[in-house]
């Protein structure tokens, strides 16, 4: 190779060097909020129900009101849609769910919550279609003893056929019972 040529391949890759160092610094300087994927998991007698989310979590930033806004449908956590696959019939407050897998959503407001339980599945998480809808719960919505950072979906109270679901994020505790249906 000519004295040239080597110059212009070293300056060529001093050009590579410090693109793929500017990649990095932009990266390192933006925010990683990540949001994991996470499972809440219980068995009703010979009903297993799993909910498939990404759990979001606050970093200082204004929940509900704020980043989730009141009165809009919410994806109920992040990235993908959160799913629910139930082995057996399930009653969720006064709905009816046939076993099969579902796409959870919510409606938060600043006085209570609603629990959409959907029929479409495998979208994103913001892709809804509310003629999918199988049905809409009213939730109790109460507070958390201490803020919780990271969103959390979780069963409590289980005994035998019966079991709540709890929805907690910030200061809320949005909860529903669920029952398998023989």
């Amino acid at each position: 190779m000519r004295l040239g040529s080597l110059k212009l391949v070293f300056v060529m890759l001093c050009c590579v060097v410090a693109g793929a160092g500017m990649v990095q610094l932009a990266f390192a300087q933006a925010p990683k909020y990540v949001s994991p994927p996470a499972k809440a998991n219980v068995s009703l007698g010979s009903t297993a129900i799993t909910i498939d989310y990404c759990a979001p979590s606050a970093h200082g930033r204004t929940i509900f009101g704020g980043l989730v806004p009141y009165g809009e449908v919410w994806r109920t956590g992040a990235n993908a849609a959160t799913t629910m696959t139930t082995t057996g019939d399930l009653q969720i407050g006064d709905l009816k769910v046939p076993a099969g897998t579902y796409t959870l959503y919510s409606v938060p407001t600043a006085s209570g919550w609603t629990l959409v339980v959907n029929k479409q599945t495998k979208q994103w998480g913001t892709v809804y279609d509310k003629s999918q809808d199988l049905g809409r719960v009213r939730m109790a919505a109460g507070s958390t003893a201490a803020p919780v950072e990271t969103f959390v979906i979780g069963f409590d109270k289980t005994m035998g056929q019966t079991t709540e679901l709890h929805l907690k994020w910030a200061g809320v505790d949005a909860s529903v019972q669920i029952t398998a249906v023989k």
